[in-house]
């Protein structure tokens, strides 16, 4: 049975991490001066390509680990660590927009512009890639719980694609305030699940 505890959580931290407010504001300027069919590609080609590699790496993060001998509640206290900075940037550092806008390159080519900055590093971020490798640890997830995971990753990007399609109208109505003050409230409910990361990472390391 799915614990709906879980799935809340896991979406919580996946929405956190992956931070589809925070991409209008990036998706609308990388955009800019494209038409809307344009726009609409670009969109789907940034979504394809951030689930391939948040994909990737639920399925062969773990093993890599593995194989060059990480312990996987080291990566876990050293992952929650780097979610937990990362959380301290989204309080107090720069907000994804103001961030990542910076990171976009004077280049017509549609195709590199959904790759990066949109794909890389804007939807499938660092911070996400820690997280889908962290919950999908199968020392602690059952393969019911990952596939979970997976659905709940293609949702949320699914609602990611349909926030870019909608930029516009939603960046009226919230504007780069709007995306600050959700990013800041979400970096808070990261850092509490970073910290339980940590905790939970040096208790399995010396098996307390």
């Amino acid at each position: 049975m799915i614990a709906y505890d879980d799935l809340i959580s896991t979406f919580i931290v996946l929405w956190s991490v992956i931070d589809p407010i925070g991409t209008v504001p990036v998706f609308l300027a990388v955009t800019k001066g494209y038409d809307d069919n344009k726009k609409k590609k670009i969109a789907k080609l940034a979504s394809y390509v951030s689930f391939g590699v948040l994909v990737f790496f639920l399925i062969v993060g773990e093993i890599v680990l593995k194989s060059i001998g990480v312990p996987l509640a080291a990566f876990q206290t050293s992952g929650g660590i780097i979610l937990f900075l990362f959380a301290l940037n989204m309080i107090f550092g720069n907000s994804k927009p103001e961030e990542e806008i910076q990171l976009i390159k004077d280049d017509d080519d549609a195709e590199e512009t959904a790759i990066f900055p949109l794909a890389i590093p804007s939807i499938a971020s660092p911070g996400a890639i820690l997280a889908i490798v962290l919950l999908t640890d199968n020392t602690r997830h059952s393969m019911l719980n990952q596939a979970m995971t997976a659905g709940v990753m293609g949702l949320i990007l699914i609602i990611n694609y349909f926030l870019m399609i909608l930029s516009n109208k939603i960046h009226r109505r919230i504007g780069n305030s709007g995306a600050i003050v959700i990013s800041k409230v979400m970096g808070l409910i990261l850092a509490s699940m970073a910290a339980n990361n940590i905790l939970m990472g040096i208790k399995e390391f010396f098996k307390l």
